[in-house]
């Protein structure tokens, strides 16, 4: 004897998981992003740049050193620093090093990195 399969139907019960799923993810993606914040580091940015503050009491400005390539900004305490701090942040842009500026008052380091403009690589070539 043969039996058709019966269709499947979707039902009401079916999508909640898919919002679950997302919800579940929204939150990885959120928490994810937030976990720079909940270390002592906060971001802002406008138009031409972005602010990183970090919270680094105890240690010299002669005690970190910090270093930028391309879109990312790494943030390292010296061998002789009184404690250990290494973090790496990557920005959505490349920063321009040359007009960013690095400040350490009161324990507290902010950096403010210019956002390098884009420069186009488009060549025009000469139709013969």
């Amino acid at each position: 004897m043969f039996h058709a399969p019966t269709p499947t139907r979707r039902s009401a019960s079916f999508a909640p998981a898919f919002r679950s799923l997302d919800s579940n993810f929204e939150r990885f993606v959120n928490e994810a992003l937030a976990g720079a914040s909940q270390r002592g580091a906060r971001f802002e940015q406008d138009e031409t740049s972005w602010t990183l503050s970090l919270d680094l009491p105890g240690l010299a400005k002669e005690e970190l050193s910090i270093g930028i390539e391309g879109a990312v900004v790494r943030i390292a305490s010296t061998q002789e620093a009184k404690r250990s701090v290494k973090a790496a942040y990557e920005l959505p842009q490349e920063i321009d090093a040359a007009t960013s500026e690095a400040k350490l008052e009161n324990g507290v380091l902010t950096l403010k990195l210019a956002k390098q403009a884009p420069v186009s690589k488009e060549a025009k070539l000469t139709i013969a």
